[in-house]
């Protein structure tokens, strides 16, 4: 099949190169732009209780104030507030009231309390102002992100000469933040990535055009996939991660550059034999096209598994990435190809090198090394992975997405101001609902309920009871002790909270625990279920495409194996370096799908490419120790060339300047280069050295292949 595909491309380039620019073109002409979302309730589905409660408050109580944003007042000097300070505030509060005609926030800024006195500190050295939010919005879409914006330059105005400092924070401004840092992390790691992409090819190729090959290629495909994406997040009512836009530049260009290596690599080998392009391009397609094709078909089905996902971040980001990846392989086998036909031996100027074999004498010895000492390859390489993953048992899931957002922004700077100054809770309530089964609630039940939930763990206030106007639900508002948006917070709701709110039900009701922890809790249960779900899935899938490529039942367990103890090693490096080194209570809970998804998908891949090599060499007559010594020796530059590019495209990840980002450039870097330098180029070839003519069982597509006449190649035909 790849033959042939390499016979027509090579025939007919140009047909090929204009079908990608007119669907490039057709594309962003028509497609939707990609909406993005930070909302922690957009993640789960309506059974969990949390949405249950958030859905019977907006029913039963629909003008209950949620914070939009949150304005934290101080004065210039640093001194306690003044009467006059707090007559500022005021004015400026209702000054701005009537600026806030906006689809997001309501018209009203909220500078009491609940009995009417000015929301100033205990200490007097800061007021709190609070936005709410309007009926319907949700202070995450493109809207607040201007509304906020308005806000701000509002505020700048009006405390001018006023004596006062003004920091707004709280769920729209943190949006509005979040947006800008990932803007500015976007740019900073297309560059870097292109940088690194393009200086690493010219040290390898010496050559200009291919230097610049993966930039054209994949901002055409770059343009496909995202169009494609948003009309599958529109069609399906998904919600992608503001994360995804950043995640797809790394993985475009990484996998991107990984398949144009794959495919150049056999095509150079061809040419320094032949030197005819048209039957170079066949005989790589033909020789690659099967692994980039199985690679990428891997990582798919990786991506695919995560639509089994409870949460909607996964639900929206394995078919954006699984999108993604299936251009990307589309491009690989077919605009790649055809740019090489056209370009010819031109691809390769100014250099000369290419004409010359490398001796490769490093990946020559160590394949002599592991050919002779298969045993102690395994073993060494397995252990090290082995020693790595016992760490992973310490990971620690962390749900607060305002780490996406540098300490240095603006709602970052408002919350800490706001947590010293005030408990912590006051911002952000947790409502209890109660819901009568029958009839109407029970006031005298619902103030024993009140004085039970006020003795319950962390809880440092309780609200006044509010009814809704038929009588049938209740709202509590409890102020915690701790941030609501803590892991002290999620313990509390996950445990005490919520066995007293259920248990002190007053009979003939049921009870919702609603806020920013309970949906943290349910996400986590939510995460739970999904490890169990889908990495299975994704494990077993990927078994079948093995299984298909190499004709071996054997082989696809242990290659399998080594993909999950890779998966573990760089977890368990990752709670090292983050929760032992750096001292952070806990990482992004996302991590680990990522990881999975990511090391398991790609590592993949380059197993895929090591144990298809060694296959072809021992299909050429070689035992299974000659065979892998070989396979190292001319897979292994290939390997070493794409793990560096990739393991360097997702450390550019590091450069965002945020805890998420961070911590995840540094994870999947790390399992990039793990999955190439210790489990591709030596555990896998070892343990296949070790098991030798069993591994293929029971294809045996190890044995040698019958000789087939060589053919003679056809001129193309320029278009």
């Amino acid at each position: 099949m790849f033959k042939a595909l390499g016979r027509f491309i090579s025939r007919h380039p140009w047909y090929v190169i204009g079908a990608w620019v007119a669907l490039a073109v057709a594309v962003v002409s028509l497609a939707p732009a990609l909406q993005t979302t930070s909302e922690e309730s957009d993640f789960l589905p309506d059974h969990y209780e949390s949405i249950q409660a958030m859905t019977l408050q907006a029913e039963k109580f629909p003008a209950a104030i949620t914070p939009a944003a949150i304005l934290v007042f101080e004065r210039e000097d640093g001194e306690p507030l003044t009467e006059e300070d707090q007559a500022e505030v005021a004015r400026v509060a209702e000054e701005l009231g009537p600026q806030l005609e906006t689809k997001t926030f309501l018209p009203q800024v909220f500078v009491v309390n609940e009995q009417g006195q000015p929301n100033v500190s205990a200490d007097g050295q800061v007021a709190l102002g609070i936005v709410g939010l309007a009926d319907g919005a949700t202070g995450y879409d493109p809207q607040a992100i201007e509304d906020g914006q308005a806000l701000r330059s509002d505020l700048d105005d009006l405390v001018a000469d006023s004596g006062l400092t003004v920091q707004s924070g709280g769920p729209v401004l943190q949006s509005l933040d979040s947006q800008e840092s990932s803007e500015k992390t976007l740019a900073i790691v297309g560059i870097a990535t292109i940088v690194l992409i393009v200086t690493l090819l010219a040290i390898i190729f010496r050559s200009v055009i291919i230097c610049l090959m993966p930039v054209v290629v994949v901002t055409i495909v770059s343009l496909v996939a995202t169009g494609l994406i948003s009309w599958a997040n529109e069609a399906f009512d998904l919600k992608a991660d503001s994360s995804i836009e950043t995640i797809l530049v790394v993985v475009l260009y990484g996998i991107g550059t990984d398949y144009i290596l794959f495919f150049l690599f056999r095509y150079r080998e061809r040419m320094r034999q032949v030197a005819d392009t048209p039957g170079a391009v066949v005989y790589a397609l033909e020789r690659a096209g099967e692994a980039i094709a199985s690679a990428g078909g891997a990582v798919i089905a990786a991506f695919m598994a995560l639509v089994l996902s409870s949460l909607g971040i996964f639900k929206a980001i394995g078919p954006a990435l699984a999108i993604a990846v299936a251009v990307t392989l589309v491009a690989a086998l077919t605009l790649v190809p055809a740019v090489v036909t056209v370009l010819g031996r031109a691809l390769f100027w100014p250099s000369k090198k290419w004409k010359v074999e490398p001796e490769a004498a490093r990946f020559a010895a160590r394949g002599e090394g592991l050919a002779r000492r298969p045993g102690l390859y395994a073993t060494g390489s397995g252990l090290v992975m082995a020693a790595l993953a016992v760490f992973a048992l310490g990971f620690a899931p962390s749900f607060d997405f305002s780490s996406s957002v540098p300490e240095d922004l603006e709602s970052s700077q408002a919350q800490a101001t706001y947590l010293d100054h005030f408990a912590a809770g006051t911002s952000d309530p947790v409502p209890v609902l109660v819901q009568a089964d029958e009839g109407t609630l029970d006031e005298q039940a619902l103030a024993t309920y009140s004085s039970a939930l006020a003795g319950a763990d962390g809880v440092a206030q309780v609200a006044p009871t509010q009814l809704s106007e038929d009588g049938t639900t209740a709202q509590i508002s409890l102020i915690l002790s701790v941030d609501p948006a803590s892991d002290e917070a999620q313990d509390l709701v996950e445990g005490p909270l919520r066995e007293v709110a259920h248990s002190a039900a007053p009979e003939g009701t049921t009870a919702y625990v609603g806020g920013t922890p309970s949906i943290f809790v349910d996400m986590q249960q939510a995460m739970v279920r999904d490890y169990k779900v889908v990495f299975p899935v994704a494990a077993l899938v990927i078994m079948l495409i093995l299984a298909l490529l190499l004709r071996s039942l054997v082989a696809p367990l242990y290659l399998m194996a080594a993909v999950g103890l890779g998966f573990a090693a760089t977890l368990g490096a990752t709670v090292i370096v983050f929760q032992h080194v750096q001292g952070e209570p806990g990482l992004i809970f996302m991590l680990p799908i990522y990881i999975y998804l990511f090391v398991t998908a790609l590592g993949t891949d380059y197993n895929i490419l090591m144990i298809a090599r060694l296959r072809e060499e021992a299909r050429e007559g070689k035992d299974p120790r000659a065979a892998a010594a070989e396979a190292v020796k001319h897979a292994g530059p290939t390997i070493a060339a794409a793990g560096v590019i990739l393991a360097g495209t997702f450390a550019s990840l590091m450069l965002g300047g945020n805890t998420l980002i961070v911590s995840m450039g540094f994870a999947l870097s790390f399992g990039i280069f793990m999955a190439a330098f210790v489990m591709a180029m030596f555990f896998t070839p070892a343990l296949t050295a070790l098991i030798g003519h069993a591994a293929w069982w029971p294809g045996h597509g190890d044995e040698k292949a019958p000789a087939e006449p060589d053919e003679p190649v056809e001129e193309p035909v320029r278009a």
